[in-house]
């Protein structure tokens, strides 16, 4: 499938939908602490997004069984929402979508549960810095790799490992569009940036160099017992005058 370039009007409609989906993130983020449980989370969201006129983006896709992807600890990504709660010094990634007026947003963050370790502050504030070193690349006439390498060089810097298996995406019409989005890779490569493109640009990060893998659900990504993984996301539009990232409140429009 070819990268869809976006008209004025349908980057309007993809804003609203952002900052849609930026107030459910803020609504689980006021509910987000030790004691609850993911999968009260995860009904949090999905009333929060109906309320709101809007469809979960990843219940039923793919069969994946719920509105939120909760991964704790060691799960990178696709975590499924339980009934056992989240407890002191545990780090919860949440990656959450929807669909509004035909068009999805996409977005992610790693909250720590009360007191953590330093390391994991350390990593959680890492992974979010990577997103914005990335964001300074998303200009037209740069190209993918660029995004892709200013992520991994930071991450690397910081003594940290950037997560090979899962990738960003353009995204639309469809939750997953062309191109593919990595966290690593060289300047200079990739397809070139475009005024109108879409892209979900999420560095994933774990503290140890790990092999990724998916357990016997079929969703659950693990880095491995005794390692973390932090995880952040937003839905960002290349424009001429630069990148605007949709996913945050106050970008309707």
């Amino acid at each position: 499938m070819a990268i869809q370039i976006k008209s004025p009007e349908e980057l309007a409609r993809m804003a609203e939908a952002g900052r849609l989906l930026a107030e459910v993130m803020a609504e689980l983020e006021r509910h987000v602490a030790p004691g609850v449980t993911t999968a009260e989370l995860d009904r949090i969201a999905r009333r929060a997004i109906e309320s709101r006129g809007a469809k979960p983006a990843f219940l039923g896709y793919q069969g994946f069984p719920a509105t939120i992807c909760a991964s704790t600890n060691e799960v990178v990504v696709h975590g499924i929402p339980s009934d056992k709660p989240l407890k002191e010094g545990d780090l919860l990634s949440v990656d959450v979508g929807l669909f509004y007026k035909g068009f999805a947003a996409d977005m992610a963050k790693t909250f720590a549960i009360g007191e953590v370790s330093e390391e994991a502050k350390r990593l959680i504030r890492t992974t979010e810095e990577a997103f914005w070193k990335g964001l300074e690349e998303a200009v037209p006439g740069k190209r993918v790799g660029d995004i892709a390498a200013a992520i991994q060089r930071h991450v690397e810097d910081a003594g940290f490992w950037v997560v090979r298996e899962f990738v960003g995406h353009g995204i639309g019409r469809e939750f997953h569009e062309e191109p593919q989005v990595p966290n690593f890779g060289r300047p200079g490569t990739g397809p070139k940036l475009r005024p109108g493109m879409v892209l979900a640009i999420e560095p994933m990060v774990t503290l140890y160099p790990a092999h990724v893998v998916v357990l016997q659900d079929g969703w659950t990504a693990s880095a491995g017992k005794g390692n973390l993984a932090a995880h952040y996301e937003h839905t960002v539009a290349i424009t001429e005058e630069g990148p605007r990232v949709l996913t945050r409140v106050g970008e309707e429009g």
